[in-house]
């Protein structure tokens, strides 16, 4: 998979002696013996990377690190150790005047809490990222007016901010950083201060803005649904380290440890898991009966249990050709019984235990289905 952003190694530690202190932590130091010495370890030893047209969530607790690792992405800190990559450059070499040019036009942040200036009108405050940038005032009007529409705001440029509701509010600052038409977007908490509906809204906003923007995001929450939801992969930080990283499925389906499993816990699975993540490839003869409904690898789980309410017999799951004379193979089949087990949290046989999960191709109880 190729980058458009890699972090390598970051470290972040604020108090005397910071790079002592990341010797110290590579030494084997924990976060308490170092806070002793009136020293904390914001970020330990963090890398991954984001490719171009991705939504990668960072996600934790309230003091896991991740806002202060999203501002070392572009810079609002440095960090004690490490690098940071966009388009195979490195942010950490660059001088105060690069940088600045590198935020102004590169990477655009989309804050929790609006951050809109309340003298300015609601086309002033989305045009601002391109007054800063010295565009034009016509062209950057018109860009405004854009993104405004983009975001579902056109007829309210000429208004103020505090005659607009908080999920206007941040679909202003969401149009800010569109319209710059930065690569790069930072989302810090962009949805936590807003009503439980309106937040969902601004999900679906930024689901659809994303099929035809595709940009690339990093997007800070501490809400796993929302995590799920809008990530196509998912980095879950503890204590300033990042403990799992993977897709929905990989996180719910395979935690890496009990405090990533006390997360999923609470989730509803039904919005995350697919045909592909719960069917059972060893399929046995009697439950090779496809029957006329079928599903496929991608079918949602939701859907699989109202067609396995349907049927008298395990759900047959199939892949392949769609064309005339086409063939489709049985990949898996989901007995009712194993839709019961995931919905509520228990993967696996009959016994409990959870199970890998095969992927489409595997050649175990794979077959050959004639088209209906």
């Amino acid at each position: 998979m190729s980058s458009r952003l890699q972090a390598e190694h970051l470290y972040k530690v604020f108090g005397r002696r910071p790079d002592d202190a990341v010797e110290r932590i590579r030494k084997g130091a924990d976060r308490e013996e170092l806070r002793e010495d009136g020293v904390t370890a914001a970020v330990i030893d963090a890398s991954f990377s984001v490719a171009p047209g991705e939504i990668f969530v960072v996600m934790g607790l309230s003091g896991s690190g991740k806002s202060t690792l999203l501002r070392m992405l572009n810079g609002l800190l440095e960090p004690t150790s490490g690098r940071v990559s966009f388009d195979g450059r490195d942010l950490t070499a660059l001088d105060d005047r690069e940088l600045r040019e590198v935020r102004a036009r590169k990477i655009s942040m989309v804050f929790q809490h609006f951050a809109l200036f309340p003298h300015r009108s609601v086309r002033e405050n989305a045009a601002y990222g391109l007054e800063v940038q010295g565009v034009p005032r016509a062209e950057r009007e018109r860009r405004a007016d854009e993104a405004l529409a983009l975001c579902g705001l056109a007829g309210w440029e000429s208004s103020w901010p505090d005659e607009l509701s908080g999920g206007m509010q941040q679909r202003v600052g969401l149009a800010r950083a569109l319209a710059t038409d930065a690569d790069l977007l930072l989302m810090d908490e962009s949805f936590s201060a807003l009503d439980p509906l309106i937040r969902r809204d601004m999900q679906d906003q930024l689901l659809e803005l994303q099929k035809t923007l595709k940009k690339t995001i990093v997007f800070i929450t501490h809400d796993l649904n929302e995590a799920m939801r809008l990530g196509d992969r998912i980095a879950v930080m503890r204590d300033g380290r990042i403990v799992q990283t993977g897709t929905a499925e990989d996180i719910l389906l395979r935690p890496a440890d009990d405090y990533v499993a006390s997360f999923t816990k609470d989730v509803d699975r039904s919005r995350v898991l697919t045909a592909e993540s719960v069917m059972d490839t060893e399929v046995r003869g009697d439950e090779a009966d496809c029957g006329c409904e079928t599903a496929d690898p991608a079918t949602p789980f939701t859907q699989l249990c109202a067609l396995s309410a349907r049927l008298s017999h395990p759900v047959a799951v199939v892949a392949g050709g769609e064309g005339e004379g086409g063939e489709r193979r049985l990949v898996g089949v989901v007995p009712r019984q194993r839709l019961v087990g995931f919905l509520g949290g228990r993967p696996g046989t009959e016994g409990g235990e959870p199970v890998p999960c095969d992927r489409p191709g595997d050649a175990r109880g794979e077959k050959v289905i004639s088209r209906a």
